[in-house]
């Protein structure tokens, strides 16, 4: 091909290769071939597969598989100290988020997020199927008002503990509850890796946490999350929601160091972070 004549297969084409791989994979079909790309791709389409390629060699039989994501201000902030997070980030941050829920089984957040922004948590901005929202509410704090719980527009699941299952189901309808055996101990601390079993035995196996900053800290934390796209925007916020927080190391070669990648989007750089290759904040090892 000449340098000169223009690549034909861009973004249009690419996307609904990817919807098909994640079809396959939940239907339990055998995987499409993978893709590589070629001399007609156009420089956009051979970074989205760059940076999706993790996510798309999941497969039906694998253990749960688990990505977040946090949108966050130069100076490590998610949002106003009042709460206010919209917007952080640029249109092509939010477009990757849309574009995450599409190709994950399941698209989880924090009481406090699902309180404060009343999200939707749907792909209206991409084509491709909604994912079952999953809220981890196990204090049942939230209100049954909450779209999530109302607009029927995907499958939703209120996690809490089995103890408190029949009261969340009188909240919110018993179809919408996941209640899961020994997800919060004596202290009220969560055992998320409870819950990605409970997950993986109703067919969720690819996860995406979206938020909030407290939620996705928390995987991180407990070894549970496998990959982290952080996505800084050229903003200062100022005294603001810190995004991630996770237990002190007292020396910094004792700081985990993930393999990273970054990638433009528009005005704000994502961090493309392989957590399975760094050791956790405890010293041990995420394999």
């Amino acid at each position: 091909m000449s340098s000169t004549q223009p690549r034909s297969f861009g973004m249009e084409a690419l996307w609904p290769l990817c919807l098909d791989i994640v079809r396959r994979r939940r239907s339990g079909e055998p995987p499409a071939t993978p893709l590589v790309p070629g001399e007609d791709w156009d420089d956009e389409a051979v970074e989205l597969l760059a940076l999706l390629q993790p996510l798309l060699e999941r497969t039906a039989e694998a253990t749960p598989w688990v990505i977040g994501q946090l949108g966050q201000s130069l100076d490590g902030c998610i949002a106003t100290r009042g709460g206010d997070s919209n917007y952080v980030n640029g249109e092509q941050v939010l477009l990757h988020l849309h574009r995450l829920r599409a190709l994950s089984d399941a698209v989880i957040v924090g009481a406090g997020s699902a309180a404060i922004d009343n999200p939707q948590l749907t792909t209206r901005r991409v084509a491709g199927d909604n994912p079952v929202r999953v809220v981890l509410d196990p204090a049942l704090r939230l209100t049954p008002t909450l779209r999530v719980f109302t607009d029927r527009q995907a499958p939703t699941l209120l996690v809490c503990d089995a103890a408190r299952e029949a009261e969340a189901a009188q909240r919110v309808g018993a179809d919408q509850v996941l209640g899961v055996p020994g997800l919060v101990d004596a202290k009220g601390a969560m055992d998320l890796r409870a819950l990605l079993a409970a997950l993986q035995q109703r067919g969720q196996r690819v996860l995406f946490v979206e938020g909030g900053g407290i939620t996705v800290s928390r995987f991180i934390a407990q070894g549970c999350m496998d990959r982290l796209h952080l996505s800084v925007a050229p903003v200062l916020i100022g005294g603001g929601r810190p995004g991630l927080l996770l237990p002190q190391s007292a020396a910094m070669r004792d700081c985990p160091r993930p393999a990273s990648r970054v990638f433009r989007m528009g005005a704000d750089v994502m961090w493309d972070l392989d957590l399975r290759l760094a050791p956790s904040p405890s010293g041990r090892g995420q394999g």
